[in-house]
């Protein structure tokens, strides 16, 4: 089946049944909300995910399905961050967006994964539209997966990395499914930012998910694990709070809202920079069996997978400058540098280079730049530097927000990479009037890698910098000239 005209009704047969979507501007189709796997409700709350009933008839994938229970951003987050919450029980569904609904179209597939602390986000965040990766010839889908306590809590009674399983679930939907909206499933690329890209780098190492991807984009996320004392603590808290046992069965006796209530008290002591209780992914033999950057970066898995990694000049602007965390550190000094640099695990000498790289560096600037060196830059650049069978891209996004104190903060090359600008949203972290020149850029480059393998750049080879994408003084009139890659 090729697209229908606009305004009409493309149809698709999935292994469910048959949706019903919509053929947008350009003669995209775009469905969503489509069901992957059962809702996660009743005794499915901290289940394994089940597969997703099938239906009689023709469903409807007009709208956005349900987002995953959550708790809002604090205030200071949500004028940042848009988070839609969409009510109902089926969370676990995915969006297509396809130029072409038709079995044997064979084209290349990208598989967007959300972030938000493993916490908090949605596929259904419209800096996410999917519109202008299917304009290029490229099959996007996204999807939703619990999150907090009901996708990470860890309890002794319940499975492990439940967010996870519920990743592989809808990369598996995609695998058996996707041929029939115009993709194809031995080239499927997947890409997330933040706990998004942590979330791959688990995928990478997890055996649940091989086979099931063929390149991989790490934003601002680097593959880790956290210690399970950590993770088991969150639990522990919300059990206190609740005055139940810390047991998944106790959890499913407690009503959703009391739940999440707990979740978003808890979630007020952890933060990206703070460590403590966090939710987040831990080593299990089921799921992901050791540290993924330890494997991958010992070739123990994974090795065959083009990577694209990276991050914005200034991340840690995201968490710090909405909360007055600048002006806190800024106050302390020279301590402040001396206990980031403590934390971050550097010695004098990396402080004196940053000094010498960043003359005019504030000390939270330094302390920043060396707690996000810990975080991302650090991890990223020995996983680039791998001995794997397959090459590595780094980049760095540079251009600063037009918000005051934001600079090239955590998140901001999102609307980039989607080409999304006009969304209203993006205005919420990029300011007025970014450059569509470098969303021209930055999205060109992301489907050449899901076409071709190769964003347009060498690869890194352990030296140098990486790729800059934008900065302060980027004049669209003298940006490059984009080529967008030719689909086979």
């Amino acid at each position: 089946m090729s697209a229908e005209p606009y305004g009409r009704r493309p149809r698709v047969r999935t292994a469910g049944g048959v949706v019903e979507g919509r053929t947008g501007p350009g003669g995209t189709a775009v469905f969503l909300g489509v069901p992957y796997a059962a809702p996660p409700v009743g005794a499915l709350r901290f289940a394994a995910p089940a597969p997703p009933p099938a239906w009689d008839g023709v469903r409807d994938a007009a709208a956005y399905g349900p987002t995953a229970p959550k708790v809002p951003y604090p205030d200071t987050f949500a004028t940042l961050l848009p988070d839609p919450a969409i009510p109902g029980d089926a969370c676990l569904n995915l969006n297509v967006w396809t130029p072409d609904p038709a079995p044997g179209a064979r084209l290349p597939v990208m598989v967007w994964i959300h972030g938000g602390a493993h916490s908090r986000g949605s596929s259904a965040v419209p800096v996410y539209d999917g519109s202008a990766f299917a304009r290029d010839g490229v099959v996007l889908v996204s999807f939703n997966f619990r999150l907090g306590v009901l996708g990470y809590g860890l309890f002794p009674d319940a499975p492990v990395n439940r967010g996870l399983l519920d990743q592989i679930a809808a990369l598996t939907w995609v695998r058996d499914n996707i041929g029939a909206f115009g993709g194809d499933p031995d080239r499927v690329t997947v890409f997330g930012e933040s706990a998004g890209a942590i979330s791959i780098g688990s995928l990478l190492a997890a055996p649940r998910a091989a086979g099931l991807f063929s390149r991989a984009v790490l934003q601002s996320g680097a593959p880790e694990v956290l210690p399970r004392v950590r993770v088991r603590a969150m639990v522990r808290r919300m059990a206190s709070l609740l005055k139940v046992d810390a047991t998944a069965a106790a959890f499913t006796a407690t009503a959703l809202p009391d739940l999440l209530a707990a979740q978003g008290a808890v979630l007020r002591r952890s933060g990206p920079l703070l460590g403590g209780p966090a939710f987040g992914l831990v080593t299990d033999p089921d799921t992901v069996p050791t540290d993924p950057l330890d494997a991958l970066c010992d070739r123990a898995v994974s090795t065959g997978v083009p990577l694209l990694l990276g991050w914005t000049s200034d991340e840690y602007r995201l968490w710090l400058a909405p909360t007055g965390g600048m002006r806190l550190l800024d106050r302390l000094g020279p301590l402040s540098v001396a206990l980031a640099r403590a934390h971050a695990g550097k010695d004098r000498a990396a402080v004196r280079a940053l000094r010498t790289a960043l003359p005019a560096a504030t000390p939270a600037e330094l302390a920043g730049q060396l707690l996000t060196d810990r975080l991302l830059r650090d991890p990223l650049r020995r996983l680039a530097g791998a001995q794997r069978a397959a090459p590595s891209f780094l980049y760095e996004f540079g251009w600063p927000s037009g918000l005051p104190g934001l600079g090239a903060c955590h998140a901001l090359e999102l609307g980039f990479v989607f080409d999304t600008l006009a969304a209203p949203e993006a205005a919420w972290l990029a300011g007025e009037q970014p450059p569509q020149a470098l969303a021209d850029e930055m999205h060109a480059a992301w489907v050449r890698f899901a076409v071709e393998g190769d964003p347009g750049w060498a690869a890194w080879n352990g030296d140098g910098p990486p790729k800059m994408f934008g900065g302060p003084s980027l004049d669209p009139e003298q940006a490059p000239v984009i080529t967008r890659p030719v689909l086979p």
